[in-house]
Parts: structure tokens; sequence; C-alpha cells
């Protein structure tokens, strides 16, 4: 018998939002044990290769990350099979690039260039708030941070802001109706909008009811919401390209065939 966890991942059981592609290979890279669960995080060896395109195969992103050439969070990560999870920044000093790691609104992951004031701040969502030994209080963050001495404000659910340089809470904001959030799971995966409103049901799922930009609403469990600013106008975050906004699909049908008939009047312009 094979004792302990799996180190392989076969390419078809990889996450459908890492998009590797089915054929070109058997196995897939898996994340090592770390900051993120291993279905809601993506190897920087994807991110390099598949993502950036600056590796063509898996030996060549090695020796990118061998030599501390790519940092997450402001730290240097040389194991290509590092978890890079929601709201994780990744940066290449040496070509001046930061991205963010975000959801766009299919639920997938997508890379959003930030500029290096905004790389020196993240967003983490508090998952527990504990007494730890000798009674000092401690919380507990998505990504697997565990800060000492934060603000006995601060509950479980809401948001801090994390200085990377040296892991102090530079803010928080509170969970509440009004706040703007982004859904990180579930069906509505990459959704940003408002919360209208909370339904709490002791030992079941809290609904959360959320409005987005063109006022379409839409439910979800609270522990499928992270706060990303205390109004729709205060964001403070950069967010992907359709800003979290999903159109239905007769709009998107129509904005595709608009985007097809422009391309080909592009071609026959030049012919």
């Amino acid at each position: 018998m094979a004792r302990g966890p799996k180190k392989h991942l076969k390419r078809l059981a990889a996450p459908k939002h890492w998009m590797v592609d089915k054929l070109s290979g058997v196995y897939a890279p898996k994340c090592r044990a770390g900051a993120h669960k291993e279905r809601e995080s993506i190897p920087l060896l994807l991110v390099l290769r598949n993502r950036m395109k600056y590796a063509l195969t898996r030996t060549e992103a090695t020796m990118i990350t061998k030599q501390r050439l790519v940092t997450v969070d402001s730290r240097a990560r040389l194991d290509p099979k590092y978890p890079v999870g929601f709201m994780d920044c990744v940066s290449l000093p040496k070509t001046g690039e930061n991205l963010r790691v975000l959801y766009d609104i299919k639920g997938r992951f997508t890379l959003k260039k930030i500029s290096d004031e905004e790389a020196q701040t993240k967003l983490c969502k508090v998952m527990k708030v504990y007494t730890a030994s000798n009674g000092v209080p401690c919380l507990s963050t998505h990504d697997g941070r565990t800060i000492r001495f934060a603000d006995p404000l601060i509950k479980s659910s809401d948001t801090v802001i994390i200085n990377l340089e040296n892991g102090k809470i530079l803010d928080f904001v509170k969970f509440k109706a009004g706040v703007s959030v982004m859904v990180t799971a579930g069906a509505n995966a990459g959704r940003v909008g408002e919360i209208i409103d909370v339904e709490y049901h002791p030992g079941s799922f809290d609904i959360c009811h959320v409005k987005d930009e063109n006022n379409n609403t839409f439910a979800t469990r609270k522990q499928n919401v992270f706060i990303i600013g205390r109004s729709s106008t205060e964001v403070k975050v950069s967010l992907p390209k359709s800003e979290g906004v999903r159109v239905n699909l007769t709009q998107d049908r129509e904005m595709r065939i608009a985007q097809v008939a422009r391309q080909k009047a592009g071609k026959s312009k030049h012919h």
C-alpha cells in the first residue's frame, strides 16, 4: 500500500480553472501543501509557463524559480509547485511586473497587472479568531497567516489589509450589508457586487444576497464571499477586465458576433 498523500495528479483530474489542455501529456503539476487549498490554488509553474509564457517547459520554469527571480507576496519562492492562490501577488523584479491572482467572471484564475504601490499590500479574509496560549488573541486568514494581537474589533469573515513587507495589518473592513464583495466559489465565482442582505440559518449555511453593477441580484453562501471594499465606489483592489459583472447569455452572444464581424471587416480592409 502507498503511504501518505499522493504526489501525482493526472491531467484530466486537474481543476478546470487551471485551464490545462488535456492532450499535451498524462500528468499535471500538483501543488505542494501550502497556504491555499489544492483545488483553490494554481502551481507557480503554470503561472510562469502557461499564463505568462516566460517558459516553454517545466525545466525552464524551474530554472527561473531556482534563480530567485519570482516572488509571491514579497518573498522569493524557489519551488515551481508552490501554490499561488486568490489575492496573492506574483512579482518578477527583473521585468518590473506585478500580478494579482483573481477570478474572472467565469470563476477561472486570471492574472491582473498591478502597480508597484498596490503590490505592497494584500487583502486577506479572516477565517477564525481565537485565543492562543498565554491568552494571546490571534486571527487566521484565508492564506494561512496567523496574526497575533490584532484589533479586537476584527471578527471572522471580515477582511484585513496587510502590508506584505512586515505582515502588519494596515486596515480592516467589517462584514455587513453594503460592503463590496467578490464571490470566490460556487456557481457565481468571480462576480462582484454589494451585499444587500444576509440570511442567517443556525445549523445550516448562511446565505448572502448580492447585487452587481447592472442591478442583477444573486444569492450565495456566506463562506463564498470575500470583502474587497467598504462600498462599490471604494474597492481596495484593481479588478479584472469585466470588473466582475457577468453579462447574460444573449448579450454575451451578441457581443461575440459583433467582435467577429469587426475582425472580418478589419481583414477585408487589409486585403
